[in-house]
């Protein structure tokens, strides 16, 4: 349990780290992704004012586990909400993960939408 503990507490320290140094604004909002251990999480936030204009995940698709297909699958579908309201430019917040696997699929999922980061 311990283990646990250390890397979610590793993750947080990463998190904190990385929101100090970026931060979303209405010209280009912040893209934020989570993942559980079953879904991967992603939306898209306007900081200065504190709302979310976009949002995608992998329980929208209908699978029992986001794969890394299925993670590239959202990053799409974020893109195509992103720019149905006239989204096109982002800032990438891994949220402390590492941009490997499911993250970096993700990512390049929202670039090949047509987001620009």
């Amino acid at each position: 349990m311990a283990v646990t503990n250390k890397k979610l507490q590793r993750r947080q320290r990463i998190k904190k780290s990385i929101r100090r140094k970026l931060s979303g604004t209405s010209e280009r909002p912040r893209l934020s992704v989570y993942k559980s251990n079953k879904a991967i999480y992603a939306q898209i936030i306007n900081d200065e004012v504190g709302n979310t204009m976009a949002h995608a995940t992998s329980l929208e698709i209908n699978t029992a586990n986001a794969t890394i297909d299925i993670a590239k699958e959202v990053g799409k579908k974020l893109a195509e909400k992103a720019i149905a309201n006239g989204i096109s430019q982002v800032v990438f917040d891994r949220g402390g993960y590492i941009y490997h696997g499911k993250v970096k699929a993700l990512a390049e999922g929202a670039r090949e939408g047509g987001l620009k980061f």
